[in-house]
């Protein structure tokens, strides 16, 4: 369920000059702060927390997310490239599968090594935060990178839709709306935090088992729509 050559493209496409500028900013953005912090407040575990989960977690994750997610296939879309490789003799859920995985990695490696190296600089993972912000950002990875996947191959405004997603549903509602924070990414990652932490240090308003659950079920479902979505595209190729 993996083909190399539909990885290379999408490795190629997403780290090209213009999406790379983006996913290289928000991590140098982050790592500044946290320095910045550290010199100005020295380590402490509330900062830090703040720093991780206001920042790493809530924007800079789903952001890069959006990014790798859309990137993968929207452009191809877009630009009628894709029936060429809908052309190729390999199987629609290898492609979109393949792609996945290669937005998933490209999204923990732009989101959870920057949050490791920002929480050992704010307080040297104190309370465990670091190790427990970089599991939140591993496991929203996956759910954010299937979730864009599927907007770039529904909409061709995927990356307004995820921003609208990522920054007004999770950053506004569901600070406002308690049970808009169900249907949250952030909030089923948060939950994994909370267990490496053991409760003491992060909090989720989504209990762990419900989290895990809604996780799998996402990045299943938006996977296997992105997957129906993307026949509907072969057949009208071909037509």
């Amino acid at each position: 369920m993996y083909d190399p050559t539909v990885a290379r493209l999408t490795y190629r496409a997403l780290l090209g000059r213009r999406r790379a500028l983006i996913l290289f900013v928000l991590p140098a953005l982050l790592l500044v702060i946290a320095a910045a912090v550290r010199l100005l407040t020295g380590a402490d575990d509330s900062t830090a927390e703040a720093v991780l989960g206001g920042f790493s977690l809530a924007v800079m994750v789903p952001i890069i997310g959006v990014v790798a997610g859309t990137g993968a296939i929207a452009p191809e879309i877009d630009d009628g490239s894709v029936v060429y490789l809908l052309a190729k003799p390999i199987k629609r859920p290898t492609i979109i599968l393949t792609k996945l995985f290669v937005a998933i990695g490209v999204t923990m490696a732009f989101s959870a090594i920057p949050t490791l190296l920002a929480g050992f600089i704010l307080n040297g993972n104190g309370g465990q935060l670091a190790v427990a912000y970089t599991v939140a950002a591993l496991v929203a990875s996956i759910a954010y990178a299937a979730l864009f996947l599927l907007l770039g191959t529904i909409t061709r405004h995927a990356v307004v839709f995820g921003l609208v997603y990522a920054l007004i549903w999770e950053g506004l509602f569901a600070s406002l709306i308690s049970g808009a924070r169900t249907l949250s990414v952030q909030q089923w990652a948060l939950a994994v935090a909370e267990k490496v932490t053991g409760g003491e240090a992060v909090a989720s308003e989504v209990a762990l088992p419900t989290a895990v659950i809604l996780l799998a079920a996402a990045t299943v479902l938006a996977t296997w729509y992105a997957g129906q979505k993307l026949r509907s595209l072969t057949v009208a190729g071909e037509e």
